[in-house]
């Protein structure tokens, strides 16, 4: 049953107690532009507002759960069309001031938001999730993954270490995240699996029921004990210095992003607006 109506979102309660975020999409494989951006926030804010609600599914719409940040200009939003949820401003400032006010807001800061929201989250993930999309995966308590799903991150291809919510060593391990990294080489369902990234792998056909019986089974919990599981689960994370190292590793993305504009201006590598593409998918979405 359809609920609030977002531009590049499908909300749908599944019961009174699940709600689905649907990335809708399909046709730039739910690659993210700021639009999809701010209706993710907005959606996630309903649901975590909805004192009924206490699981919320990620999903995306199509054969593929996200290719990344849109490289070709999106729905045409731009941030004077919405409020900062974030600290930072000064957007269109030159250099790298605006750009990093920018990666601040949409990705770093907004997936820490997200990470955040108290109640359990599950991301239900087919197909491809490339660089940016990975984000949205991570940012999720729980991944149930397709036996067709594949994730990578290519974006050192660009002298770039990573994408911006940078969670790699933490969701694999240091050893895997480095060859995932060095290499850019596609990880498979069950190699995701095996590192730990993945909670569980399921038949594609299977994957949304599997998913929704999870989430029905977690729905069985108190609302207040899931939000001190999850946040003592988090907090052990931050102790172990989790969000520390994502700041720093946020500061050299900011460097080696700007860098990357500067000795590629000119050759044909700026987007029709003048900025570079945005690290964090393919200039090619999968088919």
């Amino acid at each position: 049953m359809p609920d609030q109506a977002f531009k590049t979102v499908l909300y749908t309660h599944v019961t009174p107690e699940i709600v689905r975020v649907r990335m809708n999409r399909p046709e730039a494989r739910n690659a993210q532009d700021l639009q999809l951006t701010r209706d993710l926030n907005d959606a996630f804010d309903a649901a975590n507002q909805d004192d009924n609600v206490k699981v919320i599914i990620l999903s995306g719409e199509g054969p593929h759960f996200s290719s990344g940040h849109d490289m070709r200009g999106g729905t045409g939003a731009v941030f004077a069309d919405f409020r900062p949820v974030g600290t930072w401003a000064n957007f269109d400032a030159p250099g790298a001031e605006g750009a990093m006010a920018r990666e601040e807001e949409i990705y770093l800061q907004m997936c820490r938001r997200w990470r955040n929201i108290p109640k359990p989250m599950i991301a239900e993930v087919q197909g491809k999730t490339i660089a940016g999309g990975l984000m949205l995966a991570w940012v999720c308590d729980i991944i149930i993954a397709a036996d067709d799903a594949e994730f990578r991150d290519l974006v050192v291809s660009w002298g770039i270490p990573g994408v911006e919510y940078f969670a790699h060593p933490w969701e694999m391990g240091h050893r895997k995240a480095r060859q995932f990294l060095y290499t850019g080489d596609w990880l498979s369902a069950k190699d995701a699996y095996r590192v730990g990234m993945v909670n569980e792998i399921v038949p594609a056909a299977e994957l949304s029921q599997f998913t929704e019986d999870m989430a029905r089974k977690i729905a069985e919990k108190p609302l207040f004990g899931l939000k001190m599981t999850k946040e003592a689960i988090n907090q052990t994370l931050d102790a172990q210095g989790q969000w520390n190292a994502m700041q720093t590793v946020f500061v050299m993305h900011t460097l080696a992003h700007t860098h990357w504009r500067e000795v590629n201006h000119g050759r044909g590598l700026y987007t029709a607006e003048g900025a570079a593409p945005v690290p964090g998918g393919g200039a090619r979405k999968p088919e």
